[in-house]
């Protein structure tokens, strides 16, 4: 396949169009994409869709299909037909699934059976009532092992076929260049990443209404933040790990243990109460009681949630790791009514992201990610690149080996941006984003090989599991009450496929201890 390939978008939320489109855009002027393509549910979106820029608008038509029950693992036969006609009249040559993760396994299904090479939203799927059902935490690594069966098969019919998973923080220049560091330090003294704390908050401010009324990035499907934003760290650390890996030292397993809280716990940190004398507006509009909210969102999904992550290697311990994705951080907002677009993006959400990387006595990372204000009254984030936003790595070495290690240094965003000129990849999420796109679509051209991507399904395994793992921790403590419920998984090398990118497998999920 190349030159440029028409491209079918599966799902053209306010996700796609804040963040696919654009790259689509850019990948039209660049001769990697041809058409393209909308299908979204009937009235969620206008029959088309204009994008690009003001000099350059474009037009996306969005075909509609029904819904079905995202507990569905294949297309229904009236969503086949529509999307197989319009494969054949449009010449599709790729697609991009960016639905709600529930329906991913079935979409992502069947463009391998067809053939069409993919790039897949993460998280790769989710499950309603994942939170609370172990059942249907297990079914995430279930998932896995089923998409990836396709991609064997699919494979095999065609060895070009590929399918990316959009983890966009693979293409960031500062995960990237922390990956480096590591691989660094381990090559020289043979020691591995010993602990890693991740936290990841969005400021995400929740009105007690909006809990039960506004679904988008919602809880009410029994899942949360885990599933909204968590697959980002699920990916990012364990792909940090990878690099710090040596021989003997690989990890074979690892043990979760998480407890998060549910919009019943966010309305007893601020009750309905406060929030109406904070917001005056709200008791005018809320239609719900205290009573009422805790009935209508038990069982909902998780709002915030802590992971203590134990990474073993034959069974002994060799990360530690914590994991903090949490909605309720500080927030911007201070209108009772959501701008357009939701809560998605907008509405004073903050970002603020910290990791902090040990390599035993060797090195120490500390990256720090952090917006000082918040996106457009239109819910679209036009930051100029490193203007408001706050990006710094510290980079601390033992100085007092003979290995010419500088024992500190600090690099900002001019240090952490690659190349220049339009091309150029800036340490933001936007352009990380846009790289994804951009090599899914030149890898179908021809322009790269297949050895130079990013983040291949194949390599998602881990990932994967550790969601799975998250999620059946949490069910475990909804349903039987626990103080603690760890959750081993098998990283088991002997399992690995042979064409995992990360040359390292993880077998089924094991029993708890």
């Amino acid at each position: 396949m190349t030159g440029a390939v028409n491209v079918l978008v599966v799902g053209v939320g306010p996700h796609t169009r804040l963040n696919h489109l654009p790259a689509l855009a850019a990948a039209q002027d660049a001769g990697l994409a041809g058409t393209v393509t909308g299908v979204d549910l009937p009235h969620a979106v206008p029959a088309a869709i204009q994008y690009g820029t003001p000099g350059r608008p474009r037009r996306m038509p969005v075909l509609s299909v029904e819904p079905f029950p995202a507990s569905r693992r294949t297309l229904p036969g009236e969503v086949r037909t529509v999307l197989d006609a319009q494969v054949e009249q449009e010449r599709i040559g790729a697609v991009i699934v960016a639905t709600e993760p529930s329906v991913h396994l079935p979409y992502a299904l069947w463009a391998m059976e067809r053939g069409l090479p993919v790039l897949l939203d993460k998280p790769l799927t989710a499950h309603p009532g994942a939170s609370t059902d172990p059942a249907a935490a297990q079914a995430i690594a279930d998932d896995f092992d089923t998409l990836l069966d396709a991609y064997r098969t699919a494979r095999r019919r065609d060895p070009r076929m590929v399918v990316s998973v959009l983890s966009q923080r693979r293409w960031h220049p500062a995960f990237r260049t922390v990956r480096e560091l590591i691989a660094e330090v381990a090559e020289a003294t043979n020691c591995p990443v010993t602990s890693v704390q991740s936290s990841h908050g969005d400021g995400q401010w929740r009105l007690p209404d909006e809990l039960v009324d506004l679904g988008y990035h919602g809880f009410k499907d029994g899942y949360g933040k885990a599933a909204h934003s968590g697959y980002h760290h699920f990916d990012t650390v364990p792909w940090w790990l990878a690099a710090g890996e040596r021989p003997g030292k690989e990890i074979d397993e690892i043990e979760v243990h998480a407890a998060c809280t549910r919009p019943a716990d966010f309305l007893t940190q601020l009750t309905v109460t406060d929030h109406e004398r904070l917001l005056p507006g709200l008791a005018g509009r809320n239609p719900y009681t205290e009573q009422d909210l805790h009935r209508l969102t038990a069982g909902f999904g998780e709002v915030d949630v802590f992971l203590n992550v134990a990474y073993r290697s034959r069974g002994q311990v060799m990360t530690l790791g914590s994991h903090s994705l949490a909605h309720t951080t500080f927030s911007q907002r201070g209108n009772l009514h959501p701008v357009p677009g939701g809560l998605y993006k907008g509405n004073g959400r903050i970002g603020q992201e910290t990791h902090i990387v040990q390599q035993g006595p060797f090195q120490a990372l500390h990256l720090h990610i952090l917006q000082t204000l918040h996106g457009d009254r239109d819910g679209i984030d036009r930051r100029a690149p490193g203007g408001a936003d706050h990006i710094e790595l510290h980079v601390f070495r033992n100085d007092r080996l003979p290995l010419g290690w500088e024992r500190h240094r600090t690099l900002g965003f001019a240090d952490l941006s690659r190349g220049s000129g339009p091309t150029a990849v800036l340490p933001t999420q936007r352009s990380a984003r846009t790289c994804a796109v951009t090599e899914f679509l030149s890898y179908l051209a021809g322009r790269i090989p297949r050895a130079q991507m990013a983040s291949d399904l194949a390599d998602h395994r881990r990932p994967a599991r550790l969601m799975a793992a998250a999620y059946l921790s949490m069910a475990r403590r909804w349903t039987d009450g626990r103080p603690a419920a760890p959750m081993v998984l098998d990283f088991d090398p002997a399992t690995a496929p042979a064409d995992d990118h990360a040359g390292r497998g993880l077998a089924s999920l094991g029993a708890a201890r």
